[in-house]
């Protein structure tokens, strides 16, 4: 078959137009033309959105029914909706969560493990001699859930009924009421432990493996205070079955507008805030990360979700992950001296 006579010009033209063009040039061009198209490519698949095949697994380093718990399960209600996979809420108690922390240090990078945690992530550092993980290192911050406060509760045989009276009865017992926290040196152990410095009482603290234990026992009458996250109290607060005296925040609570803070109601200077956050195993790719916080943002803006942390004491606010793990590494330095100060041991 003869080419048509347009078919024979553009393939003479082209021929005369390349015999013109240094070899050189030519080389130089074609080079330039394979780097665009590889960063194009390139660029296509880092922008590709990493998606779950399987389920998710989110680690609580504490028992069923304390505050973490709550607060985890109000996320991962949700969190399914956006990661099109299930997530399912792995409670791993015990050693003041550094049982379930460990877990999560040592899962694989793959995004198919995250871990919850509270400020006592960035406490046990400073209470902790030998960890077997680094709260830094070992760990890739995704991005905050929300901040809340404890709430100080008493079992209802207690017969103080404010701060004050709390502290003028712990005043005439030294050493004879007992308070729970969930671990040695995390944030309830601090709560109690700074109340009694700067109320100027002696009271005993006894460890409990987490808020459901404590509450129950608080309930039950074997223990006199703790120092509860409002998100796991407040159920307990309304039932009647223990009474609240305080909050720890600066600033009331929304869940409990009607308990006073522990510094307005007698104990000046008293301030203990929480904030939980979500994290992963240090070498997931930035992808991943990625993926998260946005589905956690958008989780923490549907408005049943805001209700549900506000009821339970938790200020839904959302971060980056740059942000997150910034306020990680500040608390550990604040939190040292607090540890320092409040004279607690390590273990």
């Amino acid at each position: 078959m003869q080419p048509h006579r347009w078919q024979c010009y553009i393939a003479s033209s082209s021929q005369a137009l390349f015999s013109k063009v240094p070899m050189k040039t030519l080389l130089q061009t074609l080079a330039a033309s394979l780097l665009l198209t590889t960063a194009a490519t390139a660029g296509a698949q880092g922008s590709a959105q990493w998606s779950p095949t399987r389920p998710v697994r989110m680690i609580v380093p504490f028992p069923p029914g304390g505050a973490v718990d709550v607060v985890a399960r109000i996320v991962a209600s949700r969190l399914p909706e956006r990661l099109g996979q299930q997530l399912v809420v792995d409670n791993r108690g015990g050693a003041n969560a550094i049982i379930g922390t460990e877990i999560a240090a040592k899962a694989a990078p793959d995004g198919y493990t995250l871990l919850i945690v509270p400020i006592g992530h960035s406490i046990t550092p400073s209470v902790v001699k030998k960890l077997p993980y680094d709260t830094l290192k070992d760990f890739a911050a995704i991005g905050l859930v929300g901040n809340g406060a404890y709430v100080l509760v008493v079992n209802n045989s207690v017969p103080a009924k404010s701060v004050s009276e709390f502290v003028a009865l712990a005043k005439s017992r030294p050493g004879q009421l007992n308070y729970a926290y969930t671990g040695h040196g995390n944030a309830t152990h601090l709560a109690g432990e700074l109340f009694k410095v700067l109320a100027g009482v002696d009271m005993v603290g006894i460890v409990y493996k987490g808020g459901g234990p404590s509450l129950t026992d608080l309930i039950g009458g074997q223990i006199s205070a703790f120092f509860s996250g409002v998100s796991s109290g407040s159920a307990q607060i309304r039932a009647g079955k223990i009474r609240a005296l305080g909050v720890t925040t600066l600033r009331r609570s929304a869940a409990l507008p009607d308990v006073p803070t522990i510094a307005e109601a007698g104990v000046p200077g008293y301030e203990v805030d929480g904030w939980y956050g979500l994290v992963a195993p240090t070498s997931t790719s930035p992808a991943i990360i990625r993926r998260f916080n946005s589905d956690l943002a958008a989780v923490l803006t549907a408005s049943e979700v805001k209700e549900r942390l506000l009821t339970s004491g938790i200020d839904a606010r959302a971060s980056t992950p740059a942000a997150f793990h910034q306020l990680i590494e500040r608390d550990i330095a604040r939190w040292a001296e607090v540890v320092k100060k409040a004279k607690i041991s390590q273990e």
